[in-house]
């Protein structure tokens, strides 16, 4: 055998074995890739115990769901049931605290005719017996009144409060400090802490 065909026959069985390297590396490939199909797909199949497992564990995140919804639904039921109660008490507080408001504010008109009538200077005696009966009735009825807690406005003297006095007329007067009620002109009433009338006064500037 010459050398060049020897030459060529072992070039020949390198390139055989080159070939068939190759179909063993494809091979070897494909059972690689055939195998991890394999895995991913019996990772995806779940057992039957493992379906139950899925399916309760959404069932419980559900329920707590429900649960926190209710629990948050209570809790602002009985913050709407605690402020109702706290209004209706506070309502039958202050009907009970000013329950004579109404009376009193009726009366006010009568209470400043008794007082006009009080202040008529006479000599009659008979004017007088009259007005010793008035002035009796008078002070019956404002000391009912006071047991309600309806009492008159201090105003002469006092510095002027707009939420108590009702100012009609502004002078500048000596031996007045400024914004002091100089005269009262109507008196005013407290209900308790609430002014069922201004009283209308003469404010010095």
């Amino acid at each position: 055998m010459s050398e060049q065909e020897k030459k060529n026959q072992e070039e020949n069985i390198e390139n055989q074995g080159t070939v068939e390297e190759i179909f063993a590396e494809e091979e070897t490939s494909k059972d690689v890739n055939e195998l991890t199909k394999e895995d991913e797909q019996s990772m995806e199949e779940l057992t039957p115990e493992q379906e139950q497992l899925k399916e309760a564990e959404a069932k419980i995140a559900e329920l707590e769901a429900k649960i926190e919804e209710l629990e948050n639904r209570y809790l602002r039921l009985q913050a709407d049931f605690e402020n109702s109660r706290r209004r209706a008490r506070l309502d039958m507080e202050a009907a009970q605290k000013y329950r004579v408001q109404n009376l009193a504010t009726d009366l006010l008109q009568s209470l400043d005719n008794f007082e006009r009538a009080l202040n008529i200077q006479t000599e009659n005696e008979e004017t007088k017996s009259i007005l010793r009966g008035m002035q009796m009735v008078y002070k019956g009825i404002m000391d009912a009144l006071k047991r309600e807690g309806v009492e008159p406005i201090e105003s002469v003297g006092q510095p002027f409060d707009p939420y108590k006095h009702q100012a009609v007329m502004q002078v500048q007067e000596e031996g007045y400090d400024s914004n002091v009620v100089i005269e009262e002109l109507q008196k005013g009433y407290m209900l308790k802490d609430r002014v069922i009338r201004p009283a209308m006064v003469k404010v010095n500037g």
